[in-house]
């Protein structure tokens, strides 16, 4: 059997950059690969001490998903989501005869509900991961369908033709809503659906946060700001600051959108929100329009990093020098993925499609030689059956 979204790439299909060269040891790119309708780029830089944000994109000649999980508090949650989702997708998918929205939510819920399991399950052990949490962004390419499922932060754009027509313009279009209380639409959402839970949302440490902790309102995990016991235990009381809760303050709920992909549609940028506190939609549109294909999503990156680098009047190449952990201080994790549509491509027969199935992923941490052995037995395995499906194995 092969293995498959388990593997760090760095091992395989990616390319590290930096080292010996002097350029960003963080930074690890896969330039170009193939999909059932057009190619796409990986980039990943690390800022933290441990890599919060995972990502990963499955192929095969009929269908495309991509995800990226921006974890926060820790890395134990993107990383569960990134070995249990895709799996739930498939499952779903086959049982109901295809992917729908009512597929997606079903395997963010089932993904939720195994993690809540392995929080309890852990916590007289690991009583912080009851505080661990992640954002959630997938999208799913099929027979022209276009689905883009979000919790938190992380944000689709897609690139497109200008209305004009012309070759040479093109027009960023947002397809997820950003669930952070930065936002007044999301906070006057969160105050509604807790009217007698005042102040749910407080101006705190220059931000928006959600009972003076949190800024976004959807996540995977973060258990004890949705289930009172957690909050309650004595044994998580001991290492985390109890928040008196009437009802859960966040949600594992995903905003889904259904789109058929139009011939004017020409690429779309997953990333997770460290590049977006530095690019617009705007900008990073026009990046990659205006660019080669082979390594976009490093040079989204490089932009990004530039533009923090600027924000602190420092040079590109000295930000690029600094450790990781010391690296948050100036700029968060940062995860990308250029999915580009080609049309001709698509219009093809799955058989005719470009034919490799498999699943990809990241590496779990940008540094890391034993995370496969090390996280086998408390989240799974995910790997490719006979039929070249994803399945899990517990």
């Amino acid at each position: 059997m092969l293995r498959s979204c388990y593997r760090p790439l760095e091992r395989c299909l990616g390319r590290m950059s930096g080292g010996g060269g002097g350029g960003d040891g963080l930074l690890w790119h896969m330039d170009l690969k193939p999909h059932a309708s057009g190619d796409f780029s990986i980039a990943v830089v690390q800022a933290n001490s441990s890599l919060e944000d995972q990502s990963q994109v499955y192929t095969s000649p009929s269908a495309t998903y991509v995800g990226v999980y921006d974890g926060h508090g820790g890395p134990e949650a993107s990383r569960f989501v990134n070995r249990h989702l895709f799996p739930y997708l498939h499952k779903f998918a086959g049982e109901q005869g295809g992917l729908s929205a009512d597929v997606i939510k079903k395997a963010f819920s089932a993904t939720e509900e195994d993690f809540t399991q392995l929080v309890k399950r852990s916590l007289a052990v690991t009583p912080q991961i009851a505080s661990v949490g992640s954002c959630c962004l997938v999208g799913a390419i099929s027979n022209d369908q276009l689905y883009v499922a979000n919790l938190g932060d992380s944000r689709a754009v897609l690139g497109r033709r200008g209305f004009d027509g012309e070759s040479g313009s093109v027009v960023a279009e947002r397809l997820t809503t950003d669930h952070n209380v930065s936002c007044e639409m999301v906070r006057r959402e969160v105050e509604a659906q807790h009217p007698g839970d005042s102040p749910i949302v407080i101006y705190c440490r220059g931000v928006w946060r959600i009972k003076g902790i949190i800024q976004v309102s959807r996540s995977i995990g973060d258990i004890y700001l949705k289930k009172p016991e957690f909050n309650r235990d004595p044994i998580f009381q001991q290492f985390g600051n109890p928040v008196p809760l009437r009802r859960p303050v966040l949600t594992a709920e995903p905003s889904i959108i259904c789109k058929k992909i139009q011939p004017q549609d020409l690429f779309l940028i997953f990333a997770s929100d460290g590049l977006w506190e530095h690019l617009t939609d705007e900008a990073a549109v026009e990046i990659v329009f205006k660019n080669p294909r082979a390594g976009i999503a490093k040079r989204l990156v490089g932009a990004a990093l530039r533009e923090a680098a600027k924000k602190r009047e420092m040079r590109y190449k000295d930000m690029t020098q600094i450790e990781k952990g010391i690296r948050r201080h100036f700029h968060d994790d940062i995860t990308v993925v250029v999915i580009y549509l080609d049309h001709q491509k698509s219009k093809l027969s799955p058989t005719k499609r470009h034919g490799t199935v498999g699943c990809i992923s990241a590496p779990v941490d940008i540094f890391s030689s034993n995370s496969d052995e090390e996280m086998d037995d408390a989240y799974g395995r995910s790997f490719l059956s006979k039929d070249n499906q994803i399945r899990a194995v517990y």
